[in-house]
This record gives C-alpha cells, structure tokens and sequence, in this order.
C-alpha cells in the first residue's frame, strides 16, 4: 500500500544488507514513519514481543524471516538443533496468533526434509510473505461482494465498523478486514470507515486511520463504546474485522473488544464478517475456549503516549500510580455471532463443514 504516495509492504529484505530484514517500526506510527532493521533472530524476538511489528500475518511473516537469519547464525556442527531452539524461542513471544506457529513449523519442516541449506530458508521466509501479500489481495476481491451487495440496496454510502487494525499494517500488504475495503473504494463504491479506538494499544485510532488516510478512504474515529448506538441509530451499516486464530468450528479469536461488537451487531441485525487468511485456522481446536489468551503487562493500560503540542511524543500515566490493571490481548467471539468468514477461497460459514470444504477443496 502507499505511504505519502510511494508503495511499502510491512517487511522486506534490506537492499543494502541482504543478511538483514526491515520493518516499518509500528510503535511510532502515525507521528513518526520509522523504518527498523534487523539483523538477527534476537532483534526478531524483541520487534514481535514488543509490538515493533503486530498483526497475525505479519507476525508469521517476520517469524519467518526469523528463522531465515537464525540460519545464517547457525554452525554447521549444529544446524538443525540450534534451529529447532531459535523456532521455539520465536514461538514464545506472542502465544495467541497462529501465524507465528504456522511459518515456523513451514520453516522447520524443511528440516525434516532434509533440505537444510540455508538458501532454502530464505526462499521460504520469501514465499510466506509473498503468499501473505496474495492472499490478502484475494480476500479482498472475494470481500468485495459484501460491500456490493449492501451499496445495490442502499445506493448511498456503505457505513463499515472495524475494530483494531486488520489492514496492510497487520500483514505484510493489503491487510484482511480492510483489504475489501480497499478494493471497494478503488471500484468507486462510496464507503465511510467507523474506526474503534481500540484501546489500549489505540491501533485502531493510531494504525487504520493513518492507512486509511493514506489510501484516501474517508474514516471516522470513535471510542470503543460509540459503536453500539452507532448501531442502534442505524448509521453502520456492516461489521468487518480480522483474527489472530480460528478454530475448527468457527469461534475466533481477535482483538479484545471484538466479542462486544458482535453482541451489538447481532442485537441489531446487522452483518458481521472476519476476514482472514487460511493460515490463521487452527483446525487441531474446535472449541474457541482452547485458544491460549495472551495477558500482557498492566503498563499498557496505565500508560498512553501521543505527540505534544510542543512536537514531542511523550508516555504519560493515566491512572493512579499504584493501581492494579489488567490486560487480555484478545477474547473469543463465538461461531453464532459471525456471519461469514472471507478467506482466498472464497467466503464461508463458521461451522465445522464449511471450513473443512474450504480446505478440501481449493
């Protein structure tokens, strides 16, 4: 997608430094575009444990480009032992996204298939983000077909909720949840973005409205409360949003918050829909109740940073010193709330038979 008009994907191999991987360092977005680069497997941990990167596709995307520099680390006298650790070291930054377990179990699977040279870890690392980056583009054009069906009816502007960020800046290009979105605005369907805050990382209020005002698609932010009378009064008109895994039965996991609006958007009949790439299923779980829920630090609830009227990006704390806090990353939105789930195959029901078709047949 485009950053003041010239294209960026979310990570990339470092033109000037071919052993060395770059990201767009999410942390200081959207007063600051920073590029990061790094250069090993432990700059690769940090950048996914502390939110550098996020996003359940980029972080299976900068996973493996970790285990392509873990390669490059690794001694011949102990290659494949000193790769199976950096993996399960990469595996313990964020335990709730799939993605990241998917690419480097892509990634170890090379092991056990003897080919264990380190080209071979690279042009996998590449495949992964390439496929990431195709499939999102997919999943738009499959999304597409929702936001049409509502402007035929409607003829006006198609009201969108979404809730954190599910867009270019959470995978490696496109995104999911916006990716239809995206697609709609290019055909000239009128659609307006509601944005949830989506406190408190506020990568919604910080991350997709700084995409969407870059792709020129007309946002407005909103608290993570407003999103219920918006139903109410009938100004949204579809909920999209993304996931950081999905069971085999169709419960998801997504950002914490989500579960709330899929109650609301049920209450007042109103669509809602996830979008997500294969890759994000976990097909071993079939109940959502299953899926490891990442707690973070209480730090995240009681401090904030923004830019000063002075120009001066400061942290400052929000509550009291000494109060407790605490912090899921994420909560399960139950099968019976969601309408459809939009993958690269197309769009499917979550339920059991309709995933298991979309994996059967391609």
């Amino acid at each position: 997608m485009n950053v003041n008009g010239k294209h960026y994907r979310t990570i990339w191999i470092n033109p000037e430094d071919k052993n060395s991987i770059q990201i767009i360092d999410q942390r200081h977005l959207p007063h600051e575009f920073i590029i990061e680069t790094l250069r090993n497997t432990e700059e690769v941990e940090k950048a996914i444990k502390e939110m550098h990167v996020r996003g359940a596709g980029l972080i299976g995307a900068t996973a493996g480009y970790g285990m392509h520099l873990a390669s490059l680390e690794a001694s011949e006298n102990n290659f494949n032992s000193y790769m199976i650790q950096a993996g399960e070291k990469l595996k313990s930054t964020r335990p709730t996204a799939i993605n990241l377990a998917w690419a480097i179990d892509k990634q170890l699977k090379n092991l056990k298939e003897n080919y264990s040279s380190r080209k071979i870890f690279f042009e996998t690392a590449q495949q992964i983000a390439e496929e990431d980056a195709e499939n999102c583009k997919t999943i738009g054009k499959n999304g597409l077909e929702v936001i049409e069906n509502i402007y035929k009816i409607k003829k006006g502007i198609v009201n969108i909720l979404t809730h954190c960020n599910a867009g270019w800046l959470a995978f490696v290009d496109y995104g999911s949840a916006l990716s239809p979105i995206y697609v709609a605005h290019e055909k000239g369907i009128p659609v307006h973005v509601w944005v949830d805050m989506t406190a408190p990382w506020n990568q919604g209020g910080k991350l997709t409205s700084w995409e969407l005002e870059q792709q020129g698609v007309p946002y407005t932010i909103i608290s993570d409360n407003e999103g219920g009378k918006l139903m109410q009064d009938k100004m949204i008109d579809l909920v999209f949003v993304g996931a950081d895994r999905i069971t085999r039965n169709g419960d998801v996991a997504n950002k914490i918050g989500t579960y709330l609006k899929a109650l609301s958007a049920k209450d007042n009949n109103i669509s809602f829909y996830v979008a997500a790439p294969l890759s994000t299923f976990d097909l071993k779980i079939s109940d959502g109740k299953d899926i490891p829920i990442e707690e973070r630090s209480p730090e995240e609830v009681k401090y904030a940073s923004g830019l000063t009227d002075k120009g001066v990006i400061e942290k400052i704390l929000l509550t009291p010193k000494n109060s407790n806090a605490l912090n899921h990353g994420f909560d399960i939105t139950p099968a019976r709330l969601i309408t459809g789930i939009i993958t690269e195959r197309g769009i499917c029901m979550p339920n059991k038979k309709s995933i298991e078709d979309v994996f059967n047949n391609p």
